[in-house]
């Protein structure tokens, strides 16, 4: 009996997850046959009822009171609310991601998806070089590598599995089927990221969550941690460096912009600072959330005043 009960307990986890999968692939066919619009607004709705109740809520409020301190509680509550909206949304637009991106340049009004700095694109898949760009949990952020996929441009976009087993493996399958190359984050990752730069390739990186092993930057007037990996390889690789965002419209249509190039900071030896990059892309993207606050992940723990490394005591 005690050695089933081990064998249950060692498993458990892993048959929970394979008992999901039916569970997932099914409301992933029914956002499907709902069609984008129906699927995207029962998703934004489901979440807007549910999402207050969860305890990531109080995450959410108390990184917007930080954020705006200005703000009364209602407008703080309404923004937790978009939040929630806009998660639920982008969760039922995966069934849907192989067609968000159809584009017909010959009626704009039957776009789905504008955009701005495609020449950035372009410039990017035809000179050559490597490139990096940085992005952020802004709108539906599974778009940008949709668009450089369309668009010819070898890239490969850097994700974090998600914690289920179930919803990873679609998510792989999804992501597999829309965009370039993919690469998971975690130990070892960097080296097939650094060979992708020496090949020339473009690299795609979301930076806007904590970075346990990160580098100090400020992020709304306090300071966070941030992942420097496309800050050291800028430096290393002298490649150039942009942003991307999105920004959601009604009726599930969207909004790309691709900066040019960043005018990063170096050091007194002429080459990129890698903290001072981190820092400048940073500032990046809050301009960006501070503009569509709404529409930003904020459910997540951004700001880890305990886990920032202490100050150095000088001695003597």
């Amino acid at each position: 009996m005690l050695r089933l009960a081990l064998l249950l307990n060692r498993h458990l986890p892993r048959l929970a997850g394979l008992a999901m999968i039916p569970l997932v692939r099914g409301l992933f066919w029914l956002a499907r046959a709902l069609g984008p619009e129906r699927a995207s607004a029962c998703g934004g709705a489901l979440t807007r009822r549910v999402g207050p109740w969860l305890p990531a809520h109080r995450t959410a409020i108390a990184n917007l009171r930080s954020a705006f301190p200005e703000r009364d509680e209602a407008a703080i509550q309404a923004l937790a609310r978009e939040a929630w909206d806009n998660l639920g949304r982008t969760g039922a637009e995966y069934a849907h991601l192989h067609t968000l991106f159809d584009i017909d340049e010959t009626d704009p009004a039957n776009q789905r998806i504008t955009a701005d700095g495609i020449e950035h694109f372009a410039n990017l898949r035809d000179d050559g070089k490597p490139g990096l760009i940085f992005a952020a949990h802004l709108a539906n952020w599974e778009l940008p590598a949709i668009c450089a996929a369309k668009y010819g441009l070898d890239a490969t976009a850097i994700f974090r599995p998600p914690n289920d087993a179930a919803t990873a493996r679609l998510v792989q399958e999804i992501r597999r089927e829309t965009m370039g190359g993919l690469a998971a984050s975690g130990q070892g990752s960097v080296f097939s990221m650094q060979g992708v730069v020496e090949r020339g390739g473009h690299l795609g990186q979301l930076i806007d969550q904590h970075f346990t092993r990160g580098v100090v930057v400020e992020f709304f007037g306090k300071p966070v941690l941030a992942n420097p990996l496309l800050a050291k390889l800028a430096r290393h690789y002298e490649c150039p460096v942009h942003g991307v965002r999105v920004i959601r419209r009604p009726g599930v249509r969207f909004h790309l912009e691709l900066t040019p190039p960043l005018d990063l900071p170096r050091d007194a030896g002429g080459a990129i600072d890698v903290q001072g990059a981190t820092q400048a892309m940073t500032r990046v993207v809050e301009g960006w959330v501070r503009e569509n606050p709404g529409q930003w992940l904020w459910m997540h723990r951004r700001w880890r005043p305990n886990m920032l490394p202490k100050p150095k005591v000088a001695k003597g």
